[in-house]
């Protein structure tokens, strides 16, 4: 039997925490090498050149960028017979990132950390499984790696922040620490530095969320107030407080002072990656569901739109959300698998959760013929061939608005009426 009352918690992290500052750095590597291929005429909806899989780890004064890719000059430099990546552009990449989320204290700056740039070339071998070949007179991508993606969307949202459809607790838990990075940029919360998480646990009544229960924000701050003053994790909290509760709908905000936790083990004065080692791609629940619904076993963060753990996982969100916004079900998850090489997924599974007011067989055989699952369609289809990659590496890859330049394109509804209209 499933629950109809129960608590739900989720967590986010904010762009200045160590795993998200390496996401950023990877991704804006990414949307350089496609920004190049775009000047030089060869990427455009069709099309894609560059191949990247980039990882990041920063830790005190040292930033490591290591992976394998292709890309033209002058992101890549010919030596000899071979090409080999431009160490001083991609170093610039990742102090550029560093600088705008705000670092610039002794143990981690943008200026005085220690860039070691390893990408090298993509292995022939991968390439050959990957790069277009012909099929029934058209070219198709084969998959850049086997494994499952999951997408998923929900109503619960919709009522208070229109157009979202996610779970509640890991949209909320982003919204608390985007509001504060907010402020922070904007110098309202000068204080505060960029490292920051956030928890929320949010009660369900009837299978519907209806408030927080505990609220927990971890934040890094200067140790000083502007008036000599050190600061304690009383004042943080108060400094946060109105912050924290204006990111929340009405009512939410636990009432006891006791069920928002502020730096609960004290202060938080060292942060970021001089207080803890960051990898690219370890926060894959953060930048997804926040564990309401299954993941898959790839991150996102540093893979060009070939790869499908990210482009496959953008699609079946699209479409998962699209299911939902036409009214055929409250609850969609939909699974689709690959293996390396082939275009074509080995599997489509769609699960309506008992909400559906379709049968689930009939979606999983329409799905795939409104939105053919290869990675050359997704990547063309949602118009993926564009540098629009860092700006999904904080603060969640689902529920955001669309973007005028193509953005988050994965998030548009504009499948439901096609949708409806196959079912009739």
């Amino acid at each position: 039997m499933s629950h109809v009352n129960y608590l739900f918690t989720s967590e986010s992290v904010s762009e200045g925490h160590p795993d998200k500052v390496c996401d950023q750095i990877s991704d804006a590597i990414l949307d350089a090498f496609i920004e190049n291929d775009v000047k030089l005429g060869i990427a455009d909806e069709s099309k894609i050149n560059t191949r990247l899989g980039c990882e990041t780890l920063c830790t005190t004064n040292k930033i490591v960028i290591a992976g394998e890719g292709r890309g033209q000059a002058p992101l890549f430099k010919k030596f000899g017979n071979h090409a080999v990546v431009n160490r001083e552009m991609i170093a610039e990449i990742a102090r550029g990132v560093v600088k705008d989320i705000g670092y610039d204290q002794d143990g981690f700056s943008y200026h005085g950390a220690d860039v070691d740039v390893l990408l090298h070339g993509q292995s022939p071998d991968i390439a050959m499984g990957v790069d277009a070949k012909k099929k029934k007179g058209a070219e198709e991508e084969g998959a850049g790696d086997q494994g499952m993606m999951f997408g998923f969307a929900c109503t619960e949202s919709e009522v208070y922040e229109k157009g979202s459809f996610m779970p509640a607790p890991i949209f909320f838990a982003h919204k608390i620490l985007k509001v504060l990075a907010d402020k922070r940029r904007a110098g309202q919360l000068f204080d505060l530095q960029p490292d920051a998480k956030s928890q929320v646990t949010v009660k369900y009544v009837n299978g519907k969320p209806v408030g927080c229960t505990k609220v927990v924000v971890s934040t890094q701050h200067n140790a000083q107030t502007r008036n000599a003053k050190k600061y304690t994790p009383g004042m943080v909290k108060e400094l946060i407080a109105d912050t924290v509760a204006s990111a929340l709908p009405d009512g939410w905000m636990p009432s006891k002072a006791s069920d928002f936790l502020v730096n609960p083990t004290g202060n938080f004065v060292v942060g970021g990656p001089d207080g803890d080692c960051g990898l690219t791609g370890r926060k894959i629940i953060v930048d997804t569901y926040g564990g309401y619904a299954p993941h898959g076993g790839g991150a996102f963060s540093g893979k060009d739109p070939t790869k499908v753990d990210r482009s496959a996982a953008y699609a079946a969100r699209y479409l998962a959300k699209n299911v939902v916004a036409a009214g055929l079900a409250e609850r969609c998850t939909i699974q689709v698998a690959y293996a390396i090489g082939v275009a074509d997924p080995m599997s489509v599974l769609v699960d309506t959760h008992g909400t559906g007011k379709v049968e689930e067989r009939k979606l999983e055989k329409i799905l795939p013929e409104l939105f053919r699952l290869t990675p050359t369609n997704i990547r063309r289809a949602l118009k993926l061939n564009r540098p629009i990659y860092r700006r999904t590496a904080a603060y969640g890859h689902f529920g955001r608005a669309p973007d005028k330049d193509g953005g988050f394109s994965w998030e548009k509804t504009d499948l439901v009426g096609t949708l409806k209209s196959a079912l009739r």
